[in-house]
Formats: C-alpha cells, structure tokens, sequence
C-alpha cells in the first residue's frame, strides 16, 4: 500500500508497507422493507431542506453555534505535510517504555529489492539492543507518528496517537473522589490466587470474535429459509454483595474445573490410594459441570 525508505542518521533502508490487519467486521447495507430496494443518502441544506449538489459543498469550522470559518482545499494544501517516501527515525527507546495505549494501527515493513542486507542489519541490531524506533511518515497527506518494532523476522510499524489525544483517567467522571478504597491483605491474596489459578500462555488462536460466528451462522440460515427463534433478553448481571465470598466461590469453582483432569489422572497413576477416589468423584464432578 506504500513504498520508500527508513531513515535514520545517513542509511537509507527501501522498504514496503502491508497492513497487518484484515477486520471481519460483518457490514449490512440499508434497504427499503417494502422494496427492498437500496437507501441512498442525500447531502440536503439544513435550512432550505433543498438537495445540495458536491461542487456546492465547502468545509467549515464551527467557531460558535451557527457560525462557521470557511476553509478551502487550497489553503489546507498549502499547510500539508510534505510529501514524502521516507520514514524518518528520530529516537530509539525500550519498549517496555511505549504505554499501549499509544498504539493505534499495525502494519509490516517488508525489504524492497536490493535493500535485503540493510533491513536484516536494521532488524538484527534493533533486535540486539532491545529497542523501538519512534520515527514520522506522511501516509495518505497526513503526517503520522509511528514505533518500528523487531517482530521475528520482520519489522512491524504501527501508527501511535500523540499525547495529547489520550484521555488522562483522571477525568473521567465515574472516578470515585476522595482517598482510594482500601483492599485487606487477605483479600488481596485470594485475589493472587485466582489470578494465579486462571493463568497460561497466550494463544492468539484460542480466542474467536463469537458474536460474528452466530451473526454470519444467522444469516446463512436465514439465507436458506430457517424461521429463527428470537431468544429473550440475558438478565442484568448481579452486583456482588460480598467480595470474599465471589472470591471463594470463583476460586472453588476454578479449582473444581481443573482438578477434574488432575484427578482423572491421579487416579489412573495411583489406583490404590486412598485420594484416588475421591480424585474420581472431583472429575466427574467437574466434567458434569
């Protein structure tokens, strides 16, 4: 979608951008129930209530209600980013520095021909030292903030937000006032626990975007003629009364799911001994719920 080149100091490393994502968001379109013909969307002057032709149309900035500064293509050409093919690196920092909540789109940087050697060097060294490049690149006429990262044997850019479009958590309004509500030591052990109890690796894999399935499910079915059964709204969920006890009920309840394979294979190793059974029992136990 983008070629040019890494910059930084006097290297030059040609490179080419692809978007790292591909969304699967399921899009409908807006059509007449009776027809079912198309909607189609009409520019019409808020006053006159009159259709407004394209050429007709110019950008304007609300200073106050009602009253706008016009701004023409022009003059926002005049101001543009120069057009460039070159990401420029201005710093490199640690990783563990960016807060995620920098981070806005992915893409990959793969080497342009001929440019092989200088990326791998590029890759390796970053790589070697543990670090990002904070770099700028004009995508699309608009001047971008970037990080360049190692991502095995690839490097991957993803476009940041700058400071000052992060909301500081500090403003928003159901943040309690006051001093902080305090945890109890045990409290926050049992906490710990369950923390630990649920912990793995992360499978990127493991995880399926569910309500997508049963949407592009319902529309197939739909597609082949199935009457579908409208199910009824899920109950609000219930506030939690006592802290300690949704603790130790979520600690039991993870605890009877994971010990029904432990106990299975507890009792096959040790058929003799006298928690075997009860290992059983747990496993069965488990594997009804």
């Amino acid at each position: 979608m983008w070629s040019g080149a890494i910059s930084f100091g006097l290297v030059n490393v040609p490179v080419k951008l692809y978007s790292a994502v591909s969304r699967k968001t399921v899009r409908f379109h807006q059509l007449n129930e009776e027809t079912g013909h198309r909607i189609q969307q009409k520019r019409v002057d808020s006053g006159t209530g009159e259709e407004v032709s394209y050429d007709q149309i110019v950008k304007g900035f609300e200073l106050t209600k009602d009253r706008y500064v016009i701004v023409t293509p022009e003059e926002l050409d005049s101001i543009a980013p120069e057009k460039s093919r070159t990401i420029d690196i201005e710093d490199f920092v640690d990783q563990e520095e960016i807060d995620p909540i920098y981070y806005d789109h992915p893409y990959y940087l793969a080497p342009d021909k001929g440019a092989e050697k200088a990326y791998r060097l590029l890759l390796d060294a970053m790589a070697e030292a543990g670090k990002v490049a904070i770099a700028r690149v004009v995508l699309r006429s608009k001047e971008n903030l970037v990080a360049i990262r190692p991502a095995g044997d690839v490097l991957a850019m993803e476009t940041m937000i700058f400071h000052d479009e992060v909301v500081p958590a500090g403003e928003l309004d159901d943040m309690p006032d006051g001093k902080p509500a305090k945890t109890s030591e045990r409290e926050l052990k049992m906490a710990q626990q369950l923390i630990a109890s649920l912990s793995s690796d992360f499978e990127p894999t493991k995880y399926r975007d569910e309500y997508r399935d049963k949407v592009l499910d319902l529309i197939e079915r739909k597609a082949e003629g199935e009457e579908i059964a409208i199910q009824p709204e899920a109950p609000e969920p219930t506030k939690v009364p006592d802290l300690m006890a949704a603790l130790e009920a979520s600690l039991a309840a993870v605890k009877d799911d994971k010990g029904g394979s432990n106990g299975r294979a507890a009792s096959e190793a040790k058929p003799k001994a006298k928690t075997a059974g009860k290992g059983g029992s747990r496993a069965k136990a488990g594997s009804k719920k």
